[in-house]
């Protein structure tokens, strides 16, 4: 674990308890923001069509703007917190581990799709090789941990299990959008490992560059199918 045991972003100054009024409302918060959100946003995608660049930009913005207005938070502090190679080195360790079962699985499992995505469409494989970690993935962690360990961290009186099932189920829940459940559980299993992560390294770089590996691994492989929302809506046509 970090210097700072506690379940909060590394930009957090203040708010290391809660009364229990400000429990249950921040709880709300979660339910909102977190599940209603989702929900309602897989309704506009299958409903109206809209695409999901479009339509998760108030969202995250409005995450955005509670981070930086909240004066308990420093986003520069946040930025600036780095990690150590023996943290580099786990992470790469697991990822050969975990990322290699899944090619393998892959490989043998569902070997029509096994590379289909490099090897059809190199350009569009390179483009989201290239944007999927600066425009998707720096968001999602923001909403994920930064902000939600931030804002929410207190609730769990330094329950880490705790912290890191709920974090999860709510990664889940927030890809409902995909419409598959392979997408959901498989984003929900991330989450629990980006939480753990998160909580041990106080480094929102950490968990970019975990998430990183194993997104640009599963679209790299063919499994992008599973984990995006413009799949789903295909199949609706």
């Amino acid at each position: 674990m970090s210097d700072n045991s506690s379940l909060h972003a590394r930009g957090s100054t203040n708010e290391r308890t809660l009364a229990y009024r400000q429990k249950i409302f921040r709880a709300l918060e979660v339910a909102v923001l977190y599940c209603g959100a989702p929900l309602a946003l897989t309704y506009v995608l299958f409903t109206w069509r809209v695409p999901l660049f479009f339509s998760l930009q108030p969202i995250l913005l409005a995450l955005l703007i509670a981070m930086v207005a909240d004066k308990g938070f420093s986003l520069k502090k946040e930025l600036s917190g780095f990690f150590s190679l023996r943290i580099l080195l786990q992470m790469l360790a697991l990822f050969i581990v975990l990322g290699g079962a899944i090619a393998l699985f892959t490989y043998y499992q569902l070997p029509d799709l096994f590379l289909s995505f490099p090897r059809q469409r190199y350009d569009r494989w390179v483009m989201v090789m290239t944007l999927y970690p600066l425009l998707s993935i720096v968001a999602q962690e923001l909403a994920y941990r930064t902000f939600f360990f931030h804002r929410y961290g207190a609730l769990f009186n330094d329950n880490l299990g705790l912290a890191i099932a709920v974090n999860a189920a709510l990664f889940g829940i927030g890809h409902f959008m995909l419409g598959n459940i392979v997408g959901v559980f498989g984003s929900a299993a991330l989450g629990a490992l980006l939480a753990w992560r998160y909580a041990q390294t106080k480094s929102f770089w950490a968990v970019w560059l975990e998430h990183t590996l194993y997104g640009n691994l599963i679209f790299t492989l063919g499994l992008g199918k599973y984990f995006y929302s413009g799949a789903a809506l295909a199949g609706l046509r």
